[in-house]
């Protein structure tokens, strides 16, 4: 993106929605120590903040995830994915086609399984988030 380009990819670039009804793009997503920085920038807003971003998956998910403060809306843009949440000790299993939708709760571990390819949608409420092998 050129600083006078106001379009980005989503993909790319996830953008945070903060205090203030702030929408702040991110740096480009480099890897699970991506996650350390944001938490850095945006820590100041707390449980409020809310993390957007696009993924495309051609393989299941190889470790869980948790957010303890906030739900998790997830939406399946393209494809077809199946979820998988924990809460409790109860699983319970969910299929996301185009346009399906679903929330983690806070607390609810989650993982996802792709048969072929799917694209999905993320609004996360990422302060504390856990992650443990699958």
């Amino acid at each position: 993106m050129a600083a006078d380009d106001p379009v980005f990819s989503l993909s790319d670039r996830p953008v945070h929605l903060g205090l203030g009804a702030r929408v702040v793009p991110q740096p480009p997503f480099t890897g699970i120590e991506w996650y350390e920085g944001y938490a850095e920038r945006h820590g100041a807003d707390g449980d409020e903040g809310r993390l957007v971003s696009m993924y495309t998956f051609t393989e299941g998910w190889d470790s869980w995830e948790m957010h303890p403060n906030g739900e998790e809306l997830v939406v399946c843009l393209d494809g077809e994915m199946t979820l998988h949440q924990e809460l409790d000790g109860v699983t319970t299993t969910v299929t996301l086609g185009p346009g399906d939708a679903v929330v983690n709760p806070p607390g609810a571990w989650h993982i996802a399984d792709v048969e072929s390819r799917a694209r999905a949608l993320f609004i996360t409420s990422g302060r504390g988030t856990e992650m443990r092998p699958r």
